[in-house]
């Protein structure tokens, strides 16, 4: 399988072990209006944990010591390879700490409240993780 897509994926938790997840946006190229960690491409030349750690402060305002957590490799459905680079971490962050970078929500969530969510297909690369 040729890898086509590199994409990294931060699944932080904070004190009350409750999950980041952002509510996708109506307009995303990839599954819209699920649930999922944040993350995302890879840029030319970047590594994973870099990535993680970007795509982290973009989409959320937040910073957090990351660790890897697993490399997965799949086909999407469009046939092309994709790489996930799935990297854990914890925050003392609250709720109102959260900047929307993107999409419509980012919530820190129970596992009772991610259960009963619309979530992305590639869910089970980071629920094993919590």
């Amino acid at each position: 399988m040729e890898i086509v897509h590199e994409v990294a994926i931060v699944v932080l938790t904070d004190p009350a072990g409750r999950v980041l997840m952002q509510h996708r946006g109506h307009d995303a190229d990839v599954e819209p209006d699920r649930w999922t960690p944040p993350g995302g491409h890879l840029e030319p030349g970047e590594d994973a944990m870099t990535a993680a750690c970007r795509e982290l402060l973009e989409e959320t305002g937040l910073t957090a010591v990351l660790q890897p957590g697993r490399v997965v490799e799949r086909v999407d459905a469009a046939g092309a390879g994709v790489r996930f680079h799935v990297f854990t971490g914890r925050t003392d962050a609250r709720q109102e700490d959260v900047i929307l970078g993107e999409g419509q929500a980012m919530r820190f969530l129970t596992l009772d409240e991610i259960a009963i969510k619309e979530l992305v297909s590639n869910a089970d690369l980071f629920l094993s993780l919590v």
